[in-house]
């Protein structure tokens, strides 16, 4: 007897659940319209602050959405050092 392989591949990448993905387009569409709004009063123009604000409500939603990545790539402003003085050239007689 031969056994049948599923032809089915499974990506190592986490895929968000079906919920999740549907307010994600909703969230995406209101953005797309000009309808979606940050703070409650300005509206949204930049598409990543679209799609976090869409991710955002997934979470709150329930649905299985990948945590937030920790860590950013920004460095801290780190204070400058001063440079030492110069000292001035003595004349000399």
């Amino acid at each position: 007897m031969a056994t049948k392989k599923s032809s089915s591949k499974k990506s190592s990448a986490k895929r968000s659940s079906t919920k999740g993905r549907g307010k994600v387009e909703k969230v995406m569409g209101e953005y797309k319209r000009g309808q979606l709004k940050s703070g409650g009063k300005k509206k949204v123009t930049n598409p990543k602050q679209a799609i976090a604000i869409a991710l955002s409500e997934a979470r709150e939603s329930g649905a299985k959405i990948p945590p937030k990545k920790k860590g950013g790539s920004r460095k801290k402003a780190l204070p400058k050092k001063k440079a030492p003085a110069k000292k001035s050239a003595s004349k000399k007689k």
